[in-house]
């Protein structure tokens, strides 16, 4: 109905599937769309983001309620940005308030001026010398801020006097009380001042994959760049973004882990002088916003982040890059579930740019839309340089003796590469001491009582944790059953390798890279520093220490345990192992010393394993792709997950039942081509304290299971079991556990 008042429409970040109408007050200038507002929703105050202006609305007049604050003069989302999420909105059947605000900066969401201003850094006044500690023997937490402060040369951030202490604020008050410390603000982004690299001679294949992409700039077109471990797929990235920035365009750069920025970063610097924006969850809000308006604004021509990254704002965009595009990183698995690299494809599209996928194991869903013609696919089949892909040999463990976890052959090519002066890799994806600890008198199994899990030791934090949940406990001493002492770890972890190899090799300098040994702030870049200076002769590491790193003095790699996930509950296990390990053994032999890989395993005849040995992916693919297509899964068949958790035990699957049946009456009425499963308990049915359900749905067309969800979606939330369950939709689902 027409009103009286202007109405602005407002996307609000709460779980229903509507915007809200609010009048403009007399007093507030209009907003346009991808403008931030701030509305009251309830009892609360909420920050919304402007999605449009009209002059009528479906809401009563009374009961229309104004808007409190118009928090930006100009939008801080445009036209296309809000294009891409509403699309995303409907593709993921995600409410687009929570959509928006997955999009957004925290500061961002929590009403901050979007400003840009650099970060608060704190630093000794320069009268002040370390003969001031003796003074604050009664304020630890003074005398250690202030000793971290005379140990830095640049200051320190917000982020790392987080890693200090929680309450340093309290303390950093009290020594500028003092007037010991004073704060300055940093510029936003570091000017770049450096002479960039020579770039080296490419490769035919590399030249050609550059070529072909560069005919694409400024308009559309999606390439899948598959290249081999080593082919020098950064190469291709950097001459393509080479050629962008001289248009004086952006590029948007996204990885999987925040392990890899730092690699990436260093190689960019040393090939352009231009300021980098990087973006990922381990900085502070503020170092966040500061990169994504430097971006948003053109003042970052190269911006370079994880998975939330593909919803930064360019304002030249010129070219998306989505490197090791196989990885399950980019699938968010909460909240709104989106991929960030079909989102990438899907943004590249609107914005009529060219994106390009590189992987050394594409996933079969890349694979398969290039063999449809969707991408276009570009190889890299041989290493760059001199170097060649090392020999792979599979360890038949069935007639080896085993000695924790290592194997003869494994021990013996160890120790040849430590006479040699050469670094080997050893990869476990288990952390922790060991997986189960097990009483030997009654078979008890020390279980997480939270899940439907076995607690995973750590030895040397005298600690059981589990690796699902986070929950933490005491080593106990006496079986939970019949109070024997005689407990023991049953497998390895990380943790138990590393010790087990320095009693093998007690002269050897043993670096253990996972979760557990990086978690501080800097640690995974010092490790990564001390394995390219030649400080480490043994590395032992999980999937963290496989993707994407150069390491040119490591010849020999060893899978403790390739049948780790083979025969998985997941349909994607298999595939998920080829990557991992084909990954990891690319780590051997990247310069002119050649390289060996030693894969232990029960299944030497695995086809999988047998394609690994042979660096075959194209007959993994064939093999893998066969198998989905004779269960109609994914990539010839489009998925869809509901899933349903509660505290009490009955009620997801209670929901999830009722789902089903308004779902098959749905299909009865529309004869749309969809399938629906039955209700199951998820894999691992407890999991924190809930009880967990699921119910799959699947259809060869996308369009139709589009449509059926827009009309099942709205009745289950219309159930009153709706309200007894935390429910979800999980669209393209990467994880069936």
């Amino acid at each position: 109905m027409p009103s009286a008042h202007t109405i602005i429409q407002v996307a609000v970040p709460v779980p229903l599937r509507q915007h809200f109408d609010y009048k403009l007050p007399a007093d507030l200038d209009s907003p346009e769309a991808g403008c931030r507002v701030r509305v009251p929703f309830g009892r609360r105050q909420l920050v919304g983001v402007v999605m449009g202006i009209s002059d009528s609305t479906a809401v009563e007049p009374e009961r229309l309620k104004s808007i409190i604050e118009v928090i930006d003069a100009t939008p801080i989302l445009d036209d296309a940005m809000l294009g891409l999420l509403r699309w995303a909105s409907g593709y993921y059947q995600s409410p687009l308030g929570e959509v928006i605000q997955a999009a957004l900066p925290v500061a961002l969401r929590h009403g901050a001026e979007a400003r840009v201003s650099g970060p608060w850094v704190w630093s000794p006044n320069p009268e002040i010398g370390p003969h001031k500690l003796e003074a604050l023997n009664r304020a630890p937490l003074q005398r250690k801020i202030l000793q971290a402060l005379f140990h830095s040369n640049k200051g320190l951030g917000v982020t790392e006097l987080n890693a200090i202490s929680s309450g340093w604020r309290s303390a950093m008050t009290a020594l500028e009380g003092k007037s010991w410390v004073s704060k300055t603000e940093q510029a936003c982004l570091q000017k770049i001042i450096a002479i960039p690299d020579t770039p080296p001679v490419p490769t035919e294949h590399q030249r050609q994959a550059s070529t072909t992409i560069l005919e694409k700039l400024g308009r559309y077109g999606c390439f899948l760049l598959h290249g081999v471990t080593g082919s020098g797929k950064t190469e291709v990235y950097l001459r393509i973004i080479g050629e962008v920035l001289q248009r004086g365009q952006q590029a948007l750069v996204l990885v999987p882990e925040i392990g890899l920025t730092p690699q990436l970063v260093d190689r960019f610097r040393r090939r352009f002088a231009v300021p980098i924006a990087v973006l990922h969850s381990g900085l502070s809000d503020q170092e966040r916003l500061c990169a994504w308006l430097m971006a948003a604004s053109g003042d970052a021509p190269l911006v370079l982040g994880t998975r939330s990254a593909v919803f930064t704002p360019l304002a030249r965009p010129g070219v998306i890059i989505i490197d090791e595009e196989h990885d399950g990183s980019f699938k968010q698995q909460e909240g709104f579930r989106y991929h960030a690299r079909d989102l990438a494809v899907v943004r590249a599209h609107r914005e009529q740019i060219p994106v390009v996928l590189g992987s050394a194991t594409p996933s079969l869903e890349s694979l398969h839309n290039s063999q449809c013609q969707r991408f276009q696919l570009l190889q890299l089949p041989q290493r760059a340089g001199n170097a060649q892909l090392p020999e792979v040999h599979l360890l038949d463990l069935r007639g080896l003796p085993i000695e924790e976890g290592i194997s003869h052959p494994l021990k013996k090519a160890l120790a040849a590469c430590l006479e040699r002066g050469e670094q080997s890799l050893l990869f476990l994806n288990r952390r922790g001491f060991a997986p189960v600890l097990m009483c030997y008198d009654c078979g008890w199994l020390a279980p997480c009582n939270r899940c439907d899990a076995r607690l995973t030791l750590h030895k040397a934090r005298g600690r059981l944790r589990c690796h699902h949940c986070g929950s933490d406990t005491p080593l106990i001493s006496h079986c939970g059953s019949c109070a024997s002492e005689n407990l023991h770890p049953i497998g390895e972890g990380t943790q138990r390798l590393e010790d087990t190899l320095v009693a093998r090799f007690p002269h050897a300098r043993i670096l253990r890279v996972d979760r557990d040994s990086t978690s501080g702030k800097g640690t995974l870049e010092e490790i990564l520093r001390r394995i390219h200076n030649g400080e480490a002769d043994i590395l032992i590491g999980t999937q963290m220490l496989s993707k994407g790193h150069d390491f040119p003095n490591v010849t020999l790699v060893g899978v403790i345990n390739a049948d780790q996930g083979l025969y998985g509950l997941d349909f994607r296990a298999g595939e998920y192992l080829f990557q991992r390990i084909m990954q990891v053994a690319g780590r051997a032999g990247r310069s002119d010393k050649p390289g060996q890989v030693l894969i232990q395993t029960h299944h030497p005849d695995n086809p999988y394993l047998q394609a690994l040995k042979n660096h075959d992916y194209a007959a993994f693919a064939r093999f893998a792709l066969h198998e989905r297509q004779q269960t109609e899964l994914a990539p010839y068949s489009h998925l869809v997950l509901l899933r349903a958790e509660s505290p009490r035990s009955h009620a997801p699957l209670n929901f999830l039942h009722t789902a089903q049946q308004h779902a098959k009456k749905l299909l009865d009425q529309t004869q749309l081509p969809v399938q629906v499963m039955m209700a199951v308990a998820s894999p691992m049915e407890r999991r924190a304290g809930r009880y967990r359900a699921q119910l799959l749905m699947q259809s060869t067309t996308r369009p139709a299971l589009r449509q059926f969800l827009g009309a099942l979606l709205p009745e289950l939330e219309k159930l009153r079991l709706s309200r007894t369950v935390r429910w979800s939709v999980d669209v393209d689902p990467m994880d069936m556990f």
